[in-house]
C-alpha cells in the first residue's frame, strides 16, 4: 500500500497541499467516546437517584398513622404530665395482641376488641448516652381513667389490670393510664401486631437464644430443644409470648424471657452491621416500616431512621432493659402491685433524666426485684449481654 506521507516526486504531489497527521475522521470518532460514557453516567445517576427514591417512598409509605390517638389524646392534654428535660424521649411500645390482620387468625379467634399482649416504656437520655427499656406488666393494677372506645362509647374510670386499658379505649387509654401511673409524658408511641414482629426477626436473620430445657407448648405454637439455637419467625413469637409451659408460668418469668429476646436482638443488629449496611438496613426498614403504627411525629421514614441512628450509637452496656418493680397483689396472686418506694423511684429517675443502674437478672425465670429504695440496682439486663454468655 502506497503511503500519503511520503510522495515522491513526479507523481502528482508536487503541487498538493500536503500533511503527514491522520485523517480528519479519526480524531471526531474519538471525541464521540467521552460523550457516550457521559450520557452512560448519567443515565446510571439518574437510575440510582429513582431507585433510591422509589425505596424512600415505599418505606415511608409503609408507615400508618394513628391519628386518632393524637386526636384524643389533645382532649385531655391538660391533664397530662409535662416533659421535664429537653432533648430526652419517652416512647411507649405497645405488642398489640390483634387476631384481625392477615395471618394473626392462627393465634386465637378475633372477638373484636384487643389488648395489648407487651407494653414497654422506652426513655432515651438526653445526648444520646444511654437507652432504658422498663416493661410494664399486663397484670399490674392501676387506676385506667375514663377512656373513649372505638364505638363511641365512654367507659368510666376503674382499677383494673393494666392491658385492659388498651381494650378499653386503644393506644390513647393506654398512654394515659401509663402517665398517671408514672408521671411522665409519653412523647411517642409504636403499636406492633404479631406479624410485625415475625417479620423484623426475619429481617435480621434471627435471634440465638439459648434454653436450659426443652420447650412444648401449644398454645404457643412453639416446640424447641434445649440448648443454643436461632430462632425465627414463628419460633421466635412462640418463645417471647409462652408462659404456662416455662417456669413457673408467671408473666414475670414471661417478660424476662422478653427482655433477655430483646437484649439478644438489640446486640445482632449492632455487632453484624445492620444498621451501617445499606444491603442489610432495607430488609430491617422494610420489615418494621409494613409492621408498625405510629403517632404523627414518627410516621415518616425520616423521623424513624433518625430514632433509629440515635440508638444505634448508644454503648450497648448503656441500653438497659427491665420490669416495673412488683410483687404479687395482696388481694389476687395472679395479678401484680408496685413495689413502693422503688417504683417512683425508678419513674423520677426517668422523669428526671437521670441514669438508671440495672443488675444482670441471674436467670431468664428469677421474679421480683431488689429493694432499689436502698441504692441497690434494679433488675434486668443489657443489651451488651445476651443469654448465651
Amino acid at each position: 500500500m502506497r503511503s500519503r506521507s511520503a510522495p515522491r516526486a513526479g507523481d502528482g504531489w508536487e503541487d498538493a497541499d500536503v500533511t503527514t497527521d491522520d485523517p480528519e475522521p479519526a480524531p471526531r470518532r474519538r471525541r464521540r467516546w467521552p460523550r457516550v460514557l457521559a450520557l452512560g453516567g448519567a443515565v446510571l445517576v439518574l437510575s440510582v437517584a429513582g431507585a433510591g427514591w422509589w425505596f424512600y417512598e415505599h418505606l415511608d409509605g409503609n408507615i400508618r398513622t394513628d391519628t386518632r390517638t393524637a386526636n384524643e389524646l389533645k382532649k385531655y392534654e391538660a391533664e397530662r404530665p409535662v416533659s421535664v428535660v429537653r432533648d430526652a424521649q419517652n416512647i411507649l411500645l405497645i405488642g398489640s395482641d390483634n387476631r384481625g390482620g392477615e395471618g394473626n387468625g392462627a393465634y386465637g379467634r378475633d372477638t373484636g376488641t384487643q389488648r395489648s399482649d407487651t407494653t414497654i416504656l422506652l426513655h432515651l437520655q438526653a445526648g444520646g448516652k444511654s437507652a432504658t427499656a422498663v416493661s410494664i406488666p399486663r397484670d399490674l393494677m392501676v387506676d385506667v381513667p375514663a377512656c373513649d372506645g372505638p364505638d363511641g362509647k365512654r367507659t368510666q374510670p376503674r382499677f383494673a389490670q393494666f392491658n385492659w386499658a388498651f381494650e378499653f379505649g386503644g393506644a390513647a387509654c393506654t398512654i394515659r393510664t401509663v402517665e398517671k401511673l408514672t408521671g411522665i409524658r409519653i412523647d411517642h408511641h409504636v403499636i406492633v401486631d404479631f406479624n410485625g414482629f415475625k417479620r423484623l426477626v426475619n429481617a435480621v436473620g434471627g435471634v440465638e437464644m439459648c434454653l436450659k430445657e426443652p420447650v412444648d407448648d401449644a398454645d404457643a405454637h412453639l416446640k424447641l430443644p434445649a440448648g443454643r439455637q436461632v430462632l425465627r419467625g414463628e419460633q421466635a413469637l412462640g418463645y417471647v409470648r409462652a408462659r404456662y409451659s416455662i417456669g413457673d408460668g408467671s408473666d414475670t418469668e414471661r417478660i424476662g424471657r422478653q427482655q433477655e429476646f430483646m437484649a439478644s436482638l438489640v446486640k445482632k443488629m449492632q455487632s453484624n452491621g445492620v444498621l451501617l449496611n445499606p444491603a442489610k438496613l432495607y430488609p430491617v426498614l422494610n420489615a418494621a416500616t409494613s409492621s408498625l403504627t405510629t403517632d404523627p411525629g414518627l410516621d415518616s421514614l425520616k423521623d424513624l431512621y433518625a430514632l433509629v441512628r440515635g440508638v444505634r450509637d448508644i454503648p450497648r452496656e448503656k441500653i438497659h432493659f427491665l420490669t416495673i418493680p412488683r410483687q404479687p397483689y395482696t388481694y389476687n396472686k395472679n395479678r401484680d402491685e408496685l413495689v413502693q418506694p422503688d417504683a417512683d423511684r425508678l419513674f423520677r429517675q426517668l422523669r428526671l433524666d437521670r441514669p438508671v443502674s440495672v443488675a444482670r437478672t441471674v436467670t431468664a425465670s428469677t421474679s421480683g426485684d431488689p429493694k432499689a429504695g436502698d441504692g441497690s440496682p434494679y433488675q434486668g439486663t443489657t443489651a451488651a449481654r445476651g443469654i448465651c454468655e
